[in-house]
């Protein structure tokens, strides 16, 4: 019997030659591999696009959850839809492609390790994990502005019809929280979100002050109250393993040529989530 993997990636960022050339050369160790790919593919839908159909192409099944590159809405992009019209946009295509969203039933993983439910998760951020000195959003955001780190969300990514991220934030998690509620409890879960449910994980992170564009409190004990096994993010572009109540949260993200070309880097290659591979 094949013993399939079950592997994960993510911040590709493709508007990269280099990072396209990782994209391109990425193989399933099987036929039957399935591939997570927790956000920021790219900023450009055409890119985006190009890169997931690249890497359908080639696993028996891919995930995706959207990061906050993909929200983007750059000048330069043919598609100028904003906020969850642009979610929406790209979950089309995702469907297109045979790729699967947060949008789409959870998916059960029965290869080692399983079974297992794999809950793709599109939650934002609420500007909650700040500093201990900035008691509101706008001191938050005067300090990040002082240390020169503002995310470029502030620019780019609109909330539209929302008012605020941070109220788009809230409506995914009320939503995302309910489903997740109603799920089979015999069930454990590999939860899948770009963002780190735990604030911990930013801890490590050269700039505090960037940590409010990271995750919400508010997501604190989702580990423990939907009996997670794994958790898998992105975006700290600090790829690395870490233990939390007894729960596995894997940071998978390549980064920017930068980055991954940096002695302490793992490697471009996606990690293997199943089987466990204990060092």
């Amino acid at each position: 019997m094949v013993r399939r993997n079950l592997l994960a990636i993510s911040d590709l960022h493709v508007a990269y030659e280099d990072n396209r050339a990782i994209v391109e050369r990425i193989r399933p160790k099987t036929d039957e591999d399935w591939l997570i790919v927790a956000g920021d593919v790219g900023e450009i839908v055409e890119e985006i696009t190009w890169a997931l159909e690249t890497l359908s192409r080639n696993f028996a099944r891919v995930i995706w959850v959207p990061g906050n590159h993909e929200l983007w809405t750059p000048k330069q992009d043919a598609v100028q839809l904003r906020g969850e019209e642009r979610y929406r946009h790209l979950v089309d295509i995702c469907k297109n492609l045979g790729v699967l969203t947060p949008e789409d039933p959870y998916q059960t993983w029965e290869g080692p390790g399983g079974p297992l439910l794999i809950a793709p998760l599109f939650l934002l951020y609420d500007y909650s994990w700040r500093t201990p000195t900035a008691r509101t959003k706008a001191q938050a955001l005067a300090q990040a502005e002082e240390k020169g780190v503002v995310c470029t969300d502030e620019f780019f990514l609109h909330p539209d019809p929302y008012p605020t991220r941070e109220a788009w934030c809230h409506a995914r998690l009320e939503e995302t929280e309910a489903r997740l509620a109603a799920c089979d409890p015999e069930l454990g879960t590999i939860l899948v979100n770009h963002y780190p449910l735990l604030r911990d994980p930013t801890d490590i992170l050269h700039f505090p002050e960037f940590a409010q564009w990271c995750g919400t409190s508010r997501t604190a004990d989702w580990h423990k109250r939907f009996r997670c096994q794994i958790a898998v993010y992105g975006h700290l572009h600090i790829p690395r393993t870490s233990w939390h109540d007894g729960v596995r949260f894997e940071e998978v993200s390549v980064g920017y040529p930068r980055e991954w070309r940096r002695s302490w880097h793992p490697g471009t290659d996606p990690r293997v989530i199943l089987p466990e591979v204990r060092a």
